[in-house]
């Protein structure tokens, strides 16, 4: 992924109050790290948690109004300013669309999503007829992947 490539940490989805506060669905583990999203059109002022998500204030919305008008909005930021990774650590925006192969090199599919239902990530798979398999991604499962490719451990895809 190029490093000025926007990546999507947060999504507003309503106001909160009548003060400007937005409340957030947040995709990311500390959106407090990051101050100015959108390319610097929001400049994060505080962040706390809510009920289903966050709820934060940007000092670019005085009002209810104004708050409920970024209902949708996504907040993005470039990918060379999330920090770095640490070994067998992957951020979803650098895995999705990634090509799928077997460790003998065939081409099996395209990775078209990532879920987390409690017990670590799932990928799924779409094959070339638009059929859907998922597989955890886990290094038995997925032993490599790279910048372009993402190899699916034989007994995985069938």
């Amino acid at each position: 992924m190029a490093k000025d490539t926007p990546v999507t940490l947060a999504v507003i989805i309503g106001a909160h109050g009548v003060t400007g506060e937005v409340r957030l669905k947040v995709f990311a583990e500390d959106l407090s790290a990051h101050r100015r999203f959108n390319g610097g059109a929001l400049t994060l002022k505080s962040v706390r948690p809510g009920n289903n998500g966050a709820i934060a204030r940007f000092a670019e919305v005085a009002d209810r109004n104004a708050a409920e008008a970024l209902r949708g909005t996504e907040l993005t930021v470039t990918r060379d300013e999330l920090p770095p990774l640490g070994e067998g650590e992957y951020y979803h925006a650098d895995l999705l669309g990634l090509s799928a192969v077997s460790e003998s090199g065939d081409a099996i599919g395209t990775l078209v999503g990532i879920e987390n239902f409690g017990a670590g990530d799932v990928i799924e798979i779409e094959r070339p007829d638009a059929k859907r398999f998922m597989v955890p991604m886990r290094p038995e499962a997925v032993p490599v992947w790279d910048d372009t490719t993402l190899t699916i451990a034989d007994g995985w895809a069938e």
